[in-house]
């Protein structure tokens, strides 16, 4: 996939929600020796009458009241998983896992009272706490490029519903919605641009392959535990 240009957001444009812990994207690849269960397969998302790309409209609103998911969140998990079987069907990328990591991001973009408007694109920015080196955290310098995504002129941040980093944004990120923007505080593009990271290096996340993604997304064994049994909760 040719990775789309980056539409960059001004500071004023969205208020800034800060996130006290966050799970940062971290790109790595999949020389580490770990291994242990797949989340669990949820069954395929069925496509809408008629619609190659778009999810049945009835099956996204009952899923995400049974599961109490954000409907304009589910709609994007849904929409991602169709994409992900036309262009790397290989993955086996199901929507519970995009939702297990999207909760534990984020709660589906609704982290600090940030809710997702009709275009998927948070109401509130949801921003990851200040990469200084203190508290565990990694120190990486802004960008002028990062900086318009989080407003912090000193230290990066993670960013949107996925907790992106800027680094990983560029290499991962996609225009998923066709509005001329890869723009990682709309769900639409951040799912997708999750999905390119998980199915990165030909992973296969029916099996071995999905720690080793999730894994990657966050070098955290921890992590990959409470998205395995969200994702797992959700394929019920």
């Amino acid at each position: 996939m040719t990775r789309p240009r980056m539409m960059l957001l001004g500071a004023a444009v969205l208020a800034t929600v800060a996130i006290v812990v966050a799970w940062l994207v971290i790109d790595r690849t999949d020389d580490d020796p770990i291994s242990g269960p797949a989340a669990q397969l949820a069954e395929e998302v069925p496509l809408a009458d008629g619609s190659t790309t778009e999810p049945d409209e009835d099956w996204v609103t009952k899923t995400a009241a049974d599961r109490q998911i954000p409907v304009r969140a589910m709609q994007a998990y849904a929409r991602t998983e169709i994409s992900q079987r036309e262009e790397q069907p290989e993955c086996r990328l199901r929507w519970n896992t995009l939702a297990g990591v999207g909760s534990v991001e984020s709660a589906h973009g609704t982290l600090g009272g940030a809710g997702l408007d009709a275009a998927g694109v948070s109401s509130k920015r949801i921003i990851g706490p200040p990469l200084n080196g203190k508290d565990g955290t990694r120190a990486i310098k802004a960008t002028r490029e990062s900086t318009a995504l989080h407003g912090d002129e000193t230290w990066d941040r993670a960013v949107g519903p996925f907790q992106f980093l800027t680094t990983s944004w560029d290499q991962y990120g996609a225009d998923a919605d066709g509005d001329g923007e890869a723009n990682p505080h709309d769900i639409d593009d951040a799912a997708l641009g999750a999905a390119n990271h998980l199915c990165a290096h030909e992973r296969d996340l029916s099996g071995d392959g999905w720690v080793k993604a999730v894994f990657a997304y966050n070098n955290s064994m921890a992590y990959v535990d409470k998205v395995r049994s969200i994702a797992d909760s959700y394929a019920k």
